[in-house]
């Protein structure tokens, strides 16, 4: 299997973000790809109001990556936010293509460093895979990643290989830990995971004066052992990975922790 990550720095335009989405898109289908990753707030960054851009799964702009995955026959999978019941949003994974249409909603919020993403944000409430081409593919967003226990459930549902979106807040230690966290999911699930950042918005212009979580860049592709097998730096980028799912079978045969668990205790 072969996977796109379009590490990006999402505007405030969804409009001007869907022709990105489109255009990278067609440059992953070019390069062979079979799924492409945009990040976390894909449709529009972080630091302004939510609510104004938000659309149901439905609407124009989701409608519109459904047509780019379909032109380009790849599975899409791209952040967006959706409307809440409660008046907030949800911050959304659109994972369409391939016959493939369903979504994720982020289960985990960053109310974490200062910031209180459930003030604007509401969480939600299911673990999510899907298969694509006989591989079983998990999904989660950004601070999910603090919490192995999500990882290890996609693992007993199936999932051979998580798609990460994100757009990691800056800060001293955090491109540090972001890696740290990426390699022990991997490990935790032994599974491959395939990270999608937001590119650091200082590398295409000014920085954007907020403290919301707007993206470091630093996308990377790490084996079921936890290896980094590709990365990207600080800026946008497409980068293109070959993972063998089978790696994962032969992980977890020498490494079974899955196995080993110990359920009738925790």
């Amino acid at each position: 299997m072969r996977i796109a990550l379009s590490q990006m720095a999402a505007g405030t335009s969804p409009a001007e973000n869907l022709a990105a989405i489109a255009a990278q898109t067609e440059r992953a289908a070019h390069q062979g790809a079979d799924v492409v990753v945009f990040p976390e707030a894909a449709m529009a960054r972080f630091g302004i109001p939510l609510g104004p851009v938000a659309e149901p799964l439905d609407g124009p702009w989701a409608s519109e990556v459904r047509s780019a995955a379909r032109r380009a026959g790849l599975l899409v999978v791209a952040g967006m936010f959706t409307p809440a019941p409660d008046g907030r949003v949800r911050n959304t994974l659109l994972i369409t293509g391939r016959g493939i249409d369903t979504h994720y909603d982020k289960l985990h919020l960053f109310d974490a460093f200062g910031f209180a993403e459930s003030a604007t944000v509401a969480p939600g409430g299911r673990a999510v895979t899907a298969e694509l081409d006989g591989v079983g593919l998990g999904f989660a967003t950004c601070y999910d990643v603090r919490f192995p226990e999500l990882f290890t459930r996609l693992a007993d549902l199936g999932a051979r290989v998580v798609l990460l979106p994100a757009s990691w807040g800056a800060g001293p230690g955090k491109r540090e830990q972001w890696e740290l966290l990426v390699r022990a999911r991997a490990l935790d699930a032994t599974c491959w995971v395939a990270a999608c950042g937001q590119a650091d918005p200082a590398t295409v212009g000014p920085p954007p004066g907020t403290t919301a979580p707007t993206g470091i860049g630093h996308s990377m592709v790490v084996s079921p052992l936890g290896e980094i097998r590709a990365r990207l730096g600080t800026g946008p980028g497409l980068l293109i990975a070959e993972i063998d799912p089978e790696e994962t079978d032969s992980a977890r045969a020498t490494v079974p922790v899955l196995a080993n668990r110990r359920p009738d205790v925790l």
